[in-house]
């Protein structure tokens, strides 16, 4: 049925349940899980005259922060792959919008499902804030399997 699932994580409680349910589906299916982390590309900041002081980020510090949140994220994916028995590979991608790397990786890689969680937002909230699941659902050609 399913051989190469892609699981995204953002390193968050909420992407760890999606990761453990795709380690235990991959386990169950004999597949091989394939993890991503989006890193959004760096954009400087731009600041006013009445600004308070703060530290720079600049493009290098950003990449040290945003590769060690990545790192950490991804290395609890293998833990979890690991300790299932599952054959695990990462990436960290970066893309503008992280459905569009999600989406983009899932295609790059030959991944057939897509196990992602999602904060269930409905009404007001869902619109304002987005939903990158709800856009993966979209833009996928793939199945995406969701979990609260």
């Amino acid at each position: 049925m399913y051989k190469h699932i892609l699981v995204p994580t953002d390193g968050s409680k909420l992407s760890l349940k999606a990761v453990k349910t795709a380690a235990t589906l991959a386990k169950t299916l004999g597949a091989k899980l394939m993890g991503v982390y989006v890193i959004p590309p760096y954009v400087p900041p731009v600041y006013g005259e009445a600004v308070i002081y703060m530290p720079e980020m600049t493009p290098r510090r950003y990449k040290e922060i945003t590769r060690r949140h990545a790192d950490e994220a991804l290395a609890a994916l293998e833990t979890e792959a690991k300790s299932t028995g599952v054959t695990c590979k990462t990436v960290t991608v970066t893309a503008d919008q992280a459905w569009d790397g999600i989406v983009r990786t899932a295609h790059s890689k030959g991944c057939d499902l897509v196990v992602m969680a999602s904060h269930g937002r409905r009404g007001l909230s869902g619109l304002l804030l987005g939903s990158e699941t709800t856009k993966v659902l979209t833009h996928s050609k793939i199945p995406v399997l969701v979990c609260r």
